[in-house]
């Protein structure tokens, strides 16, 4: 099974990539999942302007970059979305890219690791709406981090050791939304089979 990581910012100086790579080192520790990290930096998508919703455009013709990104994120079973919380919200490009999508992620689940000062908790919320309208599924169990990624964090994408044995901490929750999203990926690879 294929798993895709987004990393939901491409702001200056952003955190998110260390938390990305972090969601990535644990991802690829599960059997029988292969991990792709995309940098929303690596695809230079215009500002979502076309005239017609891309599920209502039989005739649509994506422009190059566009074209790319949604043939790449078509790949995949399953995704976790790594956002942080702007303004109560998610950032502008992450919601730009995922405008773009029309049937690429359609009964493929999506999980999310959200970080900001109440654990990104706002842009969580927000981005389940949006994953449903995309005809994503949602996975339930979500990671919300909370501490102060450049400190707790490496650029590698290792999480300080007090909080890997915290029992309630994000090293659990994330392991706990790994399985969910294992399962969710198996159960919805199925019955897009049989469908």
């Amino acid at each position: 099974m294929k798993i895709q990581i987004i990393v939901g910012s491409t702001r200056q100086g952003r955190q998110t990539d260390r938390l990305a790579k972090w969601v990535l080192n644990q991802a690829e520790t599960v059997e029988g999942v292969s991990v792709e990290l995309l940098d929303l930096r690596d695809f230079e998508l215009p500002f979502f302007n076309e005239p017609i919703s891309p599920r209502y455009n039989p005739e649509r013709k994506p422009e190059p970059a566009v074209d790319t990104w949604l043939k790449k994120i078509a790949e995949a079973d399953g995704y976790i979305i790594v956002t942080p919380e702007y303004d109560h919200s998610i950032p502008g490009v992450l919601k730009n890219a995922l405008d773009f999508i029309a049937f690429e992620t359609v009964k493929k689940p999506m999980a999310i690791v959200s970080h900001g000062t109440v654990g990104g908790a706002r842009a969580a919320e927000h981005l389940k709406g949006i994953i449903s309208e995309i005809q994503a599924v949602p996975v339930p169990v979500n990671v919300a981090f909370a501490h102060r990624i450049g400190e707790t964090v490496s650029e590698e994408g290792v999480l300080e050791e007090s909080l890997v044995k915290a029992p309630y901490g994000p090293h659990t929750a994330l392991q706990h939304m790994l399985g969910d999203l294992v399962w969710y990926t198996k159960a919805l690879t199925d019955a897009r089979a049989k469908s």
